[in-house]
């Protein structure tokens, strides 16, 4: 377990949805013994990173978590992603390895490197309370997006498309540029 004083919350990746109508993405964590979820928005990179990792997809160059996972399994596996806090909107999370070494990240990026190697998500109690939300209204957060949809979007994208964030030409999985 983390440093952490804190009681943790075991969560699932529920995957990767699209908040409609502006296509932002979102990722969902679920605590499998409720019908609680926790929404994270995330971006469009990060949101593909953890697709791909939760459907397995290996492209033929390592993406950027991919490299992460390999440069952190030269010395120390992960053991858990922890998301330990919420401050002003901002989810705060920390890779822990299995050293006990706590390396800081985004949780959108912790998460993409969690699921390549099938490491539990925890989530801190305290954020949990705070974030939280009934499944019941996990429509109002977003709505499903087609999986044959969002399978064909992963299918035209590429990590080049991620080489300039910020260009507004990154593609949405409507297929407009977002």
């Amino acid at each position: 377990m983390t440093a952490y004083a804190q009681t943790m919350r075991d969560v699932e990746v529920l995957g990767v949805r699209l908040q409609l109508p502006s296509n932002a993405p979102v990722v969902l964590l679920r605590d499998p013994s409720s019908h609680e979820v926790l929404p994270l928005w995330v971006g469009s990179a990060e949101a593909a990173a953890i697709a791909f990792g939760l459907q397995g997809i290996h492209p033929d160059r390592p993406l950027t978590h991919d490299l992460m996972l390999s440069l952190i399994r030269t010395g120390s596996d992960v053991r858990e992603l922890v998301i330990t806090e919420l401050r002003d909107s901002v989810f705060l999370a920390v890779l822990v390895l299995a050293d006990g070494t706590e390396v800081d990240c985004r949780p959108s990026d912790g998460i993409a490197v969690a699921v390549r190697c099938q490491a539990p998500v925890r989530v801190a109690e305290d954020v949990w309370a705070e974030a939280a939300m009934s499944a019941a209204d996990e429509d109002e957060v977003s709505e499903e997006v087609d999986v044959e949809q969002f399978r064909a979007f992963l299918d035209t994208v590429s990590p080049e498309d991620f080489d300039n964030p910020g260009s507004g030409t990154t593609p949405s999985p409507s297929g407009e540029p977002s």
